[in-house]
Order: structure tokens, then sequence, then C-alpha cells
């Protein structure tokens, strides 16, 4: 038996409620006390280490204040030289795995995971699990042998690697099996995840936002067309969908994911989440349950059982968050030392860029992880939780400068063309100029031929761009200009190029353009794809 089935079949609902989400019941001197104890036992664990010396300058600080007086902010290149080839002689000790994600110009970010931190990581992993079913406050309808639809990308990612190793914790059946995925291009595992799902059933679903979504659009396109195959010849396929048909017609609607799997638990992330939500909800049965993970440390924080805002985890890093003109001045002036406040002294509706101090023996510390995030409140006071409450708002590094007056991220972006109503099938958006005015250049592929033209699609999003950022409204009302330009790119554009980064044997994270600020080979790559329609 694995060691969290036992806790489950040995422990009453409090227990496990307690063991796995019980951090949400701190008080914020117990957090902070909780960071400070797990912060100094890093640095005595790292700063005999090569890479620890190196990071720390050959000091061990004996306070959090000396810490964060003598430690410099970092970034992975400060690490990359011992990371990126994998070296563990620099290491406080032997790492559990390693995972990547990819990095600047196609190199990848590699991370190595202490078996002690994962044993952190899989138990808020439960807890996630636990919280995205529940309803209230105590309940658990997560159990061992949950049945889970995985979409994600397969180890040594970070998203396939938490859950392949979180099955030597709990017991987990996840369709496709994550071992498996490896092998496969990243749409014939979503397709096998249907297939499995069709015939076993589905507790939970694991996936990034914008695949759910596409599956159910795609799943109400066709259910009209299903044509019968072998496999639906299985007794549990044929009993799941004719049940799920008969539901769709009764309401005289397609055919949805909901109607075939109605789920206790859809866990997502990333900055669509938020702008997918009702989407998933509408194809998928239920509001999704957000987590905020990173390669660097897997699980940074988590929603609430309320699904509204998101809590920073306690063990998992220590945290310090850099105030927004603080991490504007570093931006612009490569010589300024950033400024950073901790947990205890965030502020409601202040933004920040996070910085993290990896606990368990990891090598990073005071590290620049390149995301901002918003403080919602400073306790959720529907669920009682009295700790900040955050949501994610964009990568740091993924703004577009508008005349000075307005910094448009990638939510902000993605958040008002989805309020236009428009029917795309992907984007992407950057900076240019048209003689000393810059603007935002927006390539979008449509589903429907002819369905919006240039001059509409470029005033709907203007509008809308108005109604999501007012820093934006204000270039209109005080300048008098209108910075979007759009460019409707052939259909089926995206797709070439998708099939064509497979060919050349690209990994997952580069099959996609990027939403913001592509280079010129890439949107030159895409221009050209779009004129061989």
């Amino acid at each position: 038996m694995l060691p969290e089935d036992w806790f489950f079949r040995s422990g009453d609902d409090s227990r496990i409620w307690q063991r796995y989400c019980g951090f949400l019941d701190l008080s914020l001197k117990e957090y902070m006390e909780t960071q400070e104890a797990l912060l100094m036992e890093e640095i005595d664990l790292v700063a005999d280490t090569p890479l620890g010396k190196k990071i720390m300058m050959g000091k061990r600080p004996r306070s959090v204040a000396e810490f964060r007086r003598v430690v410099p902010i970092t970034t992975y290149e400060d690490y990359e030289p011992y990371l990126k080839e994998r070296r563990e002689d620099v290491l406080a000790e032997k790492p559990y795995f390693w995972v990547h994600t990819s990095g600047r110009g196609g190199d990848f970010k590699w991370i190595p995971y202490t078996r002690a931190a994962f044993d952190v990581v899989a138990r808020y992993v439960i807890g996630g699990c636990i919280l995205g079913s529940a309803a209230e406050k105590g309940q658990i309808n997560f159990r061992p042998g949950n049945r889970l639809l995985f979409t994600m990308a397969p180890p040594p990612y970070a998203s396939g690697s938490l859950f392949y190793y979180l099955s030597q914790y709990i017991s987990l059946q996840t369709m496709p099996p994550i071992e498996d995925m490896e092998r496969m291009e990243f749409q014939q595992a979503i397709q096998r995840a249907f297939e499995l799902g069709l015939r076993s059933g589905v507790d939970s679903v694991a996936a990034i936002s914008s695949v759910l979504v596409k599956m159910g659009e795609r799943m109400a396109g066709e259910s009209g067309k299903i044509k019968p195959t072998f496999s639906m010849l299985h007794p549990g396929v044929l009993f799941r969908l004719l049940r799920a048909l008969l539901r769709a017609r009764m309401e005289n609607r397609h055919l949805l994911p909901r109607d075939l799997w109605p789920t206790r638990a859809i866990m997502t992330g990333g900055a669509d989440a938020a702008i997918y939500k009702d989407a998933i909800a509408r194809y998928w049965g239920q509001v999704p349950y957000e987590v905020y993970a990173s390669t660097e440390v897997l699980l940074l924080a988590m929603q609430n059982w309320n699904r509204k805002w998101m809590t920073f985890l306690p063990q998992s890093a220590f945290w310090e968050f850099m105030p927004e003109d603080e991490w504007l001045k570093s931006y612009e002036d490569k010589g300024h030392r950033p400024s950073t406040v901790l947990f205890n002294e965030l502020e409601e509706g202040k933004v920040y860029e996070v910085v993290l101090s990896h606990f368990y023996g990891m090598p990073l510390l005071r590290y620049r992880i390149g995301d901002l995030i918003k403080v919602a409140a400073l306790r959720d006071e529907e669920t009682g939780v009295n700790l900040p409450q955050i949501v994610f708002k964009s990568r740091a590094d993924g703004l577009i400068d508008l005349a000075g007056m307005t910094k448009l991220d990638e939510k902000t972006v993605w958040q008002a063309i989805a309020n236009t109503g428009i029917k795309y099938e992907d984007w992407s958006a950057r900076k240019e100029y048209h003689g000393s005015q810059a603007y935002l250049h927006l390539y979008i592929e449509l589903k429907e031929k002819g369905m919006n033209g240039t001059g509409e699609v470029e005033h709907l999003v203007d509008a809308q761009l108005k109604v999501v950022d007012v820093d934006y409204r204000d270039l209109d009302t005080l300048l008098g200009i209108q910075p979007v330009k759009a460019t409707i790119l052939s259909q089926g554009t995206f797709e070439r190029y998708y099939q064509e980064k497979v060919q050349q044997g690209a990994h997952l994270a580069h099959l996609k353009p990027p939403h913001m600020n592509a280079p010129d080979a890439i949107i030159s790559r895409l221009l050209h794809l779009s004129a061989q329609e």
C-alpha cells in the first residue's frame, strides 16, 4: 500500500483535511514562523556547497534580515553553468529527479528536486485535489484510486513529472498513463486520454485551460457527426455515450464533455485560466479549480475551496515580493538592486513580482521567477482564511509598452480578444512601429473565413482593451490614438506551424508561437505559412 493510501484508510475526514489542507488555518504569525524556520534550515543545508557558496558569496547568514541583505536577487543565468549540465556535485544532496522547461533561445532550464522537497509537494497536490472537489470546508470527495484525465506536458516537464512521481505516494489512474506520454505527440495523448476516459469514466481532470475549451468546442461541433468505431463496442463506452447523447438531446443542445464525465474536480492553471473559466464551466459542468505552478517550485499557490483567490503555500518556498515600481526600475536599469517585501507586508491591490528561495536543500536562493501577482485581499472573508489572497497577473517579461502610458500583459490582451466574441483559432501580438508611433500588432487566425474583416477586428479589440485596461483607455482620451493593428492569417496557419515544428523535432514548449512579443523570425514564418492557403 502506498503511504498516502494508508493515511486515507486510517484517518477520518477531519484528520485528512488537517494533513493536506491545514495550511489554510494558519494565522499570519504562524505562517511567517514556518517560513523563517525553514529558510534558516535551508541556509544550513546549502551554505557549504559549491553553488551555495557562490550565491551567498561565502557567507552564512544568521537571520532572515541578514540573508536578504547579503544575498543578491538571482536569475537562472546565475545557476545555468551548474544546472544546465545537471551537476550533482555542486548540490546539497543527490536529486530525486530533474525537471525542465523552455528557456531563452530554445534552451532548457533544468531544476533538481530533492526527495524532502517532493514529500511536501505531494501533500500539497493531494490537498489541491481535495480542495478542487470540495464545496465546503472539511469535505473529502477525493480518494486513492482517482481516475484522472490528464492533458498536460509529460515528464521531464514539471506537470508530467509532478503527477508521475505523485503516483508513488498515492494510487492514481492517469489517462493516458504518464509513462506512455513521452512516446506520443501531444495531440495523440489527448486522443488517447479521451478514449480511455470513455471506457473507464473520469473522476478528475488535470489539463491546460485552452485544451479543455478546444475539447469542448470540438465535441459540440462534431456531436452530430459521431461515426461508430471498433472501440465503441466496449460496453462501458456504449453505455456512457448513449447516456450522454440522451442527456444532450433532452436539453436540446450539442453533446458536451459534462455529459460524458460528471467529474468531481477540474484542475488547471496558467495565464489563461481566468479567461477560460466560464467556457470551461459551460463545457465541463463546473468552475475549474486553479493552481499556480512553475518548474522552479512545482506549486506556489492554490485556490481555497470557494475557487475565488489563491493562497501561497508556506512550505513550498520562502516568499519575497518585488513591488511594481521596483521591478520596472530593475528592467530599465540593470544595475538597480531592487528591494522586496515579505508575505506579511503585502498590500491589498498592489502588484508584485515573485522572488523565491528554495527549502529542503534545493539550490535557488532569492530567485526571480519572472511572474507578476496581484494581491486581491488580505484575507478571504467568505472562507475565513486569514492570509493574503492573490491572483496570477502575467509574466513580468511579456509586456507591450505603448506610449509610456500603458503596459499590456498577455492576460489583458487575451481577455480583450475573448471579450470581443470573435471566434479565433490562435493569436500572437507584439509591439511594432509605424513611423514614430508604437502600436500593438495582432496576428490572428479566425475559425471561419471572412467572418470578420481586419478593420472590424481592430475596432473590437481596441474597444475591449479600453474596458479591461484603464491606462489603455487614456491613449485615446489624451492622445487621440487607436494603437491596434491586425493581420488576419489564413485558416490552418497555426496548425501548419505546429506540424512543421513537430517534423523538426521541436520540444513541446516550442510547438506554438508565443502570444506576446514573438521575434521577427516567428512572425515571418507565420506570414509565409498563411500565404500557403
